[in-house]
């Protein structure tokens, strides 16, 4: 069966979040929040390494969730830093629980890339924190949450790190030194980008291989 994919609107502290929501053909296996670089720097939900995490997760049977952050798009709200970003996502957590309990209730992947890293991982602290459910996996493509930490972050062991070996936005000391204190593995791209280019199928791989570690088979 062919996938559905439809605009929702979720309410965030600063008001509308413009998302797209993906479902796969059948019945779900649980559901997929992806998030994008900086919105300062033309990052939006359209971003090509948003999309390949997107596909790879559609591909596992997940509805896939893609907001456009304060002030992208139809977002309400103006850009701040990760702090109103990373309360809006927990805002849609709960909101996602709601309208999609079924898939709520499966597989929760929580993704990003660049700036979408630094929301994703205090949104996994902050979830742990208040004692709620927390993603079954975290994955972190060309990680910049040093630059945006507003509290304290932990994230747990199997975090999927991927980073480009010539990444001239974050330089690669830069994730080493944030994966360091919890001894976690760095997956490096030889010759990769920040924004991978000509990388995107190594991407897709990579993100399919920990989604299987969850398991059911990718379709």
């Amino acid at each position: 069966m062919a996938s559905h994919i439809e605009n929702r609107v979720f309410q965030g502290l600063a008001g509308d979040v413009d998302c797209l929501v993906e479902s796969p053909g059948g019945a779900a296996r649980g559901w997929a929040l992806v998030l994008h670089p900086h919105p300062l720097h033309g990052g939006a939900r359209e971003n090509k390494v948003v999309t390949t995490i997107a596909r790879a997760c559609l591909d596992h049977g997940l509805v896939t969730v893609r907001p456009n952050f304060r002030g992208v798009g139809k977002s309400a709200g103006s850009f701040d830093s990760g702090v109103g970003e990373t309360a809006d996502m927990r805002a849609l957590v709960s909101q996602f629980a709601q309208a999609w309990p079924d898939a709520a209730a499966g597989q929760w992947v929580l993704a990003g890339f660049s700036f979408g890293t630094a929301v994703g991982a205090q949104l996994y602290s902050l979830l742990r924190e208040q004692g709620a459910r927390t993603p079954d996996a975290l994955i972190l493509l060309g990680t910049a949450v040093a630059r945006f930490r507003f509290r304290e972050v932990a994230v747990p062991d199997d975090t999927l790190l991927v980073h480009g070996e010539r990444d001239e936005v974050v330089p690669l000391a830069e994730v080493l030194d944030f994966a360091r204190p919890g001894s976690l593995p760095v997956v490096v791209v030889p010759d990769a980008s920040h924004f991978f280019h000509g990388k995107l199928v190594v991407l897709k791989r990579l993100v399919a291989q920990r989604l299987a570690a969850l398991g059911g088979e990718t379709r």
